[in-house]
């Protein structure tokens, strides 16, 4: 598949913000507060989280334009062969077992450096894979039957936020792996958390798995309808967010102050993504694809070389976030003996860590760090198109 530019400058641009995120989690002394409570947070520390919303849903987007485009090739030829889609779909479906084992074990580790595995987290990149695995599937489907199933989850699925989930353990185990997050203990006091299920963010990748075949359409008419495909859905949550009357649990309300008002009215719900969520993350999203289409400079050089590795990234910025977070605590003077690697602790003492401004600091030099990996990584993967297994990484 040819890679498209403005797919990867978008990408890697939210890899690079991802990361803030990620150092915050690990190395801000105030991680263990929620940066979206607004009885203790401030606007700059709420900031810091919600933009880092755009990562989840751009990743899980991009992932249902990437397969549309990697089924399709360019489009230019029609449709492909029968042979050569099966062969495609068996790629997706293979893809996806592979992401959610890498979820399960590197990724995991990566998080908790817990040897003893007591927490299994279901996250973005095990409902990324979960969601090529049905779009291999749906993809047998007409392109009207597949955008009627991505309007119907992307719209509907707040239908059913507050339903509570089925008191047998199969039936919700299945429920919340579809629907809604939940907690499962494990045998020898193993837990698994889904925190991102399935349905809500399917919904996502198939809105972008519909919106992959605009790339059949010139650089500048892709342009304009990025740009309108932006402005609509941010317009329709601005709407639907002043009614305060359907696509998010929470409503927003008047606060002590104006800048607090604003901190409310965008306190969105992610566990599952809400549909204003999901409203205001792609909105953003298109208008990033929209700036990207033709553009060559020296910014969306730097993003291209971050947004054509995504899983490498991905996996190595966790580990060494951690080890720098370990190093760090360290420093400041803290024993290994005070270092919990238990469920949600991840070895951080609860008094370590750094103020947000130094966060900030240590998430530029993780970032700058991998550039030249990334590139070299990248340089790797187009010379050598040949190790298929590469397609994987």
């Amino acid at each position: 598949m040819k890679r498209i530019p403005s797919i990867d400058i978008a990408r890697g641009l939210v890899m690079v913000i991802m990361a803030l995120d990620h150092t915050r989690d690990y190395l801000h002394i105030h991680a263990a507060q929620s940066p979206t409570d607004l009885t203790t947070t401030t606007p700059v520390l709420f900031f810091t989280r919600w933009i880092t919303h755009c990562c989840a849903p751009t990743f899980v987007f991009l992932s249902g334009m990437s397969a549309c485009l990697s089924l399709n090739g360019d489009f230019a030829s029609g449709a492909p062969p029968p042979s050569v889609l099966r062969t495609r779909r068996r790629f997706l479906l293979t893809r996806g077992l592979v992401l959610i084992a890498i979820e399960f074990t590197l990724v995991n580790f990566g998080l908790s450096f817990d040897l003893r595995f007591r927490l299994f987290l279901f996250e973005v990149i095990a409902t990324i894979g979960s969601g090529l695995i049905l779009v291999s599937l749906l993809s047998r489907l007409s392109p009207t039957i597949i955008l009627a199933i991505a309007c119907l989850l992307f719209f509907g699925h707040d239908l059913i936020v507050g339903i509570p989930m089925p008191t047998n353990p199969v039936l919700g185990f299945a429920g919340s792996l579809l629907f809604g997050p939940g907690a499962f203990p494990l045998a020898s006091g193993r837990l698994l958390v889904i925190a991102y299920p399935v349905l809500p963010w399917l919904g996502i990748m198939l809105a972008g798995f519909c919106a992959g075949r605009l790339f059949t359409l010139p650089i500048e008419k892709r342009r304009v309808l990025f740009l309108r495909l932006g402005l609509a859905p941010l317009a329709l949550f601005v709407l639907l967010r002043l009614g305060n009357w359907y696509g998010d649990p929470v409503p927003w309300a008047h606060q002590k102050s104006a800048a607090f008002t604003l901190l409310s009215f965008m306190n969105l719900d992610k566990y599952p993504p809400s549909l204003l969520f999901s409203l205001a993350t792609l909105g953003i999203l298109m208008l990033i694809l929209s700036a990207a289409e033709g553009r060559d400079n020296a910014f969306t050089r730097f993003l291209l070389v971050y947004g054509r590795v995504p899983l490498f990234y991905f996996v190595l910025h966790i580990y060494l976030i951690h080890l720098l977070m370990l190093l760090i605590v360290t420093i400041q003077g803290y024993p290994w003996s005070s270092m919990d690697f238990g469920p949600f602790k991840f070895g951080r003492p609860a008094a370590a860590g750094l103020p947000l401004g130094a966060v900030y600091l240590v998430w530029a030099a993780v970032v700058l760090a991998f550039y030249p990996l990334c590139r070299w990584y990248g340089s790797y993967k187009a010379r050598h198109r040949e190790k298929t297994w590469l397609r994987y990484l």
